[in-house]
């Protein structure tokens, strides 16, 4: 993924999520997930439209087991947002642009 997207990994969690002052998106995904790299883009845009009002990341549920595994995340790609270091949505499956700025404009970021 691009520039704008933040890699999270289980060492980086507390940090970059459940600290964050922003509301942070999580795309959970693995580079042999077909739908998951057919969502890639969007989440790079996202990334880009909402650069400093919403973080935007993703993390590789190959490489990080802690966090997938305690979040029960059952299938990928699922996208989890957090605010103020608790998931306020979740959103599993591939999905267009407009699902995840509505999640986002619930939050009052638009």
């Amino acid at each position: 993924m691009g520039g704008h997207v933040v890699e999270f990994t289980d060492a980086n969690w507390e940090s970059e999520v459940l600290s964050s002052p922003l509301p942070t998106l999580v795309n959970f995904w693995a580079p042999w997930c077909v739908p998951c790299r057919k969502q890639a883009p969007t989440i790079e845009k996202l990334a880009a439209d909402f650069q400093g009002r919403v973080k935007i990341g993703q993390m590789d549920t190959d490489r990080n087991d802690r966090v997938p595994l305690g979040l029960q995340i059952q299938e990928i790609p699922t996208v989890v947002v957090f605010h103020e270091g608790k998931e306020v949505d979740r959103v599993k499956g591939h999905n267009e642009e407009s699902r995840f700025k509505d999640v986002l404009a619930r939050l009052g970021v638009g």
